[in-house]
């Protein structure tokens, strides 16, 4: 029996999650980073340049949108899933000695093309979401995105059900499974993950209840889920002891199979469905005239259009979120735009410097004496999943409300506490350095998941697969210019220590108070942003 769009719009949905919970593959760096540096004998300016080469994946993250306007989209994700089997996997062949030499600059381009990768499967998971989900796109983006927040707990929770002792073995884990786990779930989700066609816009108004109604469960399944990784990421011993990785890691598992209760209930419902009918055409051809079965198929089409043209009244404030855009250009275009270079700028110095933090995490524990590196980049993972689901939550159930807060005030909302955040690091104590990686998780998640949906509102969705990927294009652009400013500090403090290694709270304050002034100056300009479109976003409520 073939399956009905309602059934493959939900499965490309759960394919989408699944593709984009393994494709945070460079957010579990900062867990091995440090073992990286040890085991190829690198400098922290060496190391800090990795960071960045994964970053600068973005920069051609155009290609893949491009890409994806000229090819089928399951060639799509074998592309990405082969580029990170590559660049991930021939760096594990290396430190397993199963390729005898890879110079500093083959290991520094190999990174590049694993972090060109994520931009193809992100590019696949967006037009997929955007394209099937026509009257729910922001909900749709924001759940599936928000499980990229997960990868770096999924991963972690893999190398933690194997390897627990040897942080050797654990960072050559990590790279062979950054290597494998994308190209599975490509394979897997191919076949699902696909553009349905232009009918799913014209389902009727019980089709798109139960889409309410679905949506409703999948955000129960994800926050269940984003409190279980946030459970899983506490360095408890009780938890450990009721936990163990093995059981972590299959809890985390069942998690992402949980979704698919949706597109299962479906099949179930059309099942009965079509049993009903063929009972009841037996009923009618037993016991009704031609005549009357004309009349009441007659009934029953106007009952329907009623029914339509009731959704569309329902429809007339934005509760599908088919809104408009505040124009519809392309690259070009958008590039000669004042809007563009504000919300270019505000992305840069707040989910990008967020991403930034998170990429020297195990630099920044380690100097601090803090051992827990893994606890700390699970904790990171865990709240950006929440960070990245919160906006899609509150714009799905609040989007009546008139006291929505547009876009860019949010995003400016959400740098302030950031800052404060990169402020409260100049505390050494472990529980400011927790507190202040949970809330730039959080914040930056949330931004991340904010953007996508900016980028359609001030830009259009026809053009949407090329232009966010300029406006990502920053985040390589802020690892070299953050990250480098922050390796120079560490190689000054350290110069004099044994191996280079910087030990103390010196290593870092001069950076923190200079990503804390960048966030202040970020939400100065996201403000001028708000300004700029407030005219926009009051006709859009």
């Amino acid at each position: 029996m073939p399956l009905n769009s309602n059934i493959l719009q939900w499965l490309s949905l759960v394919g989408a999650i699944w593709l984009q919970s393994i494709n945070g593959t460079n957010s579990n760096f900062p867990a091995y980073s440090s073992q990286l540096k040890q085991l190829l004998s690198l400098s922290q300016l060496q190391l800090n340049n990795l960071a960045f080469a994964s970053d600068a994946g973005k920069l051609f993250g155009w290609i893949s949108g491009v890409a994806s306007v000229y090819l089928p989209l399951w060639l799509v994700l074998l592309i990405g899933s082969t580029l990170g089997l590559i660049g991930y996997g021939l760096q594990y062949l290396f430190l397993t000695h199963t390729i005898s030499h890879l110079s500093y600059a083959h290991i520094f381009l190999l990174t590049v093309l694993a972090g060109n990768s994520i931009c193809w499967i992100n590019t696949v998971c967006y037009v997929v979401t955007i394209k099937n989900f026509p009257f729910d796109r922001q909900v749709a983006v924001g759940i599936t995105s928000s499980y990229l927040g997960l990868s770096a707990k999924l991963y972690t929770s893999a190398v933690n059900a194997i390897e627990t002792s040897s942080p050797n073995k654990r960072a050559k884990l990590y790279l062979l499974f950054n290597s494998i786990f994308p190209l599975l779930a490509c394979v897997v989700t191919s076949p699902v993950v696909r553009e349905i066609g232009d009918h799913v816009q014209e389902s009727s108004s019980s089709s798109r209840r139960r889409t309410r109604g679905g949506f409703v469960f999948m955000f129960f399944v994800t926050i269940v889920t984003g409190c279980y990784a946030v459970l899983g990421s506490l360095d408890l011993s009780k938890l450990k002891t009721l936990l163990p990785p093995v059981k972590n890691l299959i809890g985390i598992v069942i998690c992402l199979l949980a979704p698919l209760v949706i597109p299962l209930g479906e099949k179930i419902r059309c099942f009965v469905e079509d049993k009903r009918l063929i009972n009841r055409v037996k009923r009618v051809h037993n016991s009704t005239s031609i005549e009357e079965v004309s009349s009441r198929l007659e009934n029953g089409v106007a009952t329907k259009e009623e029914e339509d043209h009731q959704l569309r009244d329902d429809d007339s404030d934005g509760i599908y979120h088919g809104l408009g855009a505040k124009e519809e250009i392309g690259a070009m275009l958008m590039l000669q735009r004042v809007d563009f270079w504000l919300y270019f700028f505000v992305y840069f110095s707040g989910a990008t410097l967020g991403l930034v933090f998170l990429n020297n995490l195990g630099q920044i524990a380690e100097s601090r004496g803090c051992s827990g590196t893994s606890s700390l980049v699970s904790l990171s993972s865990s709240f950006g999943f929440f960070g990245r689901l919160i906006p899609s939550l509150f714009g799905y159930f609040f989007s009546r409300s008139k006291h929505m807060i547009p876009s860019p005030a949010s995003i400016g909302a959400l740098m302030a506490p950031m800052a404060g955040a990169f402020m409260l690091l100049l505390n050494e104590t472990n529980v400011a350095l927790y507190t202040s990686t949970a809330i730039i998780g959080v914040c930056s998640g949330a931004i991340t998941s904010i953007s996508v949906t900016t980028t359609t509102e001030l830009f259009g969705t026809k053009n949407f697969s090329v232009n966010h990927n300029i406006v990502v294009a920053n985040i390589p652009i802020g690892s070299f210019v953050f990250g480098y400013l922050a390796a120079l500090v560490y190689h000054k403090e350290g110069h004099n220590a044994h191996n280079g290694k910087c030990m103390g709270m010196a290593c870092y304050r001069s950076t923190f108070i200079l990503w804390g002034s960048f966030c202040l100056f970020g939400t100065f300009l996201a403000l001028i942003l708000y300004a700029r479109t407030r005219k926009f976003y009051s006709q859009r409520h």
